[in-house]
């Protein structure tokens, strides 16, 4: 998971480079998905693995989740600034918990919800937001982008106890978002990529590949909610990116708010009991 953060914090950085160059976000979802696509397909070739699958509608409910969950994040990337974004985005582990409790009809130790709560007031504090008018809806869709994301999280854990490879999962995934972006891009326009555009839409792809198959493999194998707590790194490393590109500065709430992220994490290790 914290393999998945750094390439989830590099495609946020990418993303919200490219939406300056001039891509639209419905082009950035799908360049990443198509790029994805085709190194996954290479993958699985190159290891002569089958698509063929038992559980259709498991990877259809995941990968139709993912995919809003992509759209939704993108635009929020688009048009927030990068931490803030990201904070946006990370509430799943928050809407996470409540679907565990829905989906798995266990309720999470102590320990665990506290290391949630911890880490959303870390990513608070990291983020202090103060919404206005103009920005209110992009935050209600980060919000959103949020839920979809928990809902797909739940999904990936149900296919890999059904013993579905995470390769077949993201290829699936990526498919899907890669004709769903297509689609969209239709009723938009096309821009052209010149070498620099180029640069961003490959560095976007290997980073949302990277980030995209660590997380599935995460999400398969290890504890759902102590992953969805790592999965606030992400959060510590789009504020550091911002502060390097971008030059937003971190004061001693950012401070605290990293300190918070990073001990959530470590208490989520420490109390979780999950199977």
């Amino acid at each position: 998971m914290l393999l998945a953060s750094l390439g989830f914090a590099g495609m946020g950085a990418l993303v919200k480079l490219g939406s300056e160059h001039h891509f639209s976000a419905a082009e950035l979802v799908f360049y990443r998905s198509l790029l994805s696509l085709l190194m996954v397909y290479a993958l699985i070739v190159w290891r002569k693995q089958s698509l063929r699958t038992q559980y259709v509608r498991a990877h259809v409910q995941r990968s139709l989740a993912g995919t809003a969950a992509l759209m939704t994040s993108f635009y929020t990337l688009s048009r927030l600034p990068l931490a803030t974004a990201s904070t946006l985005q990370y509430t799943s582990a928050l809407f996470l918990a409540l679907l565990t409790v829905v989906v798995y009809r266990k309720r999470p130790p102590l320990p665990v919800l506290l290391a949630i709560g911890l880490g959303f007031l870390g990513v608070v504090s990291l983020l202090k937001p103060t919404f206005s008018s103009q920005n209110l809806s992009a935050a209600l869709v980060g919000l959103l982008s949020g839920l979809l994301a928990a809902l797909a999280y739940v999904n990936v854990k149900t296919l890999g106890k059904l013993g579905e490879p995470g390769w077949r999962v993201v290829f699936y995934f990526t498919l899907t978002a890669t004709l769903a972006a297509g689609g969209l891009m239709l009723f938009d326009h096309f821009h052209t990529i010149d070498a620099r555009g180029a640069l961003i839409l490959l560095g976007l792809g290997a980073t949302g590949t990277l980030g995209q198959t660590a997380l599935t493999h995460a999400y398969r194998q290890g504890k759902t909610l102590v992953v969805a707590s790592l999965s606030y790194a992400t959060v510590l490393l789009s504020a550091l990116l911002g502060w390097c590109i971008w030059g937003n500065g971190l004061d001693l709430w950012s401070g605290l708010g990293m300190l918070l992220v990073v001990g959530s994490g470590v208490l989520s290790v420490l109390g979780s009991r999950e199977d």
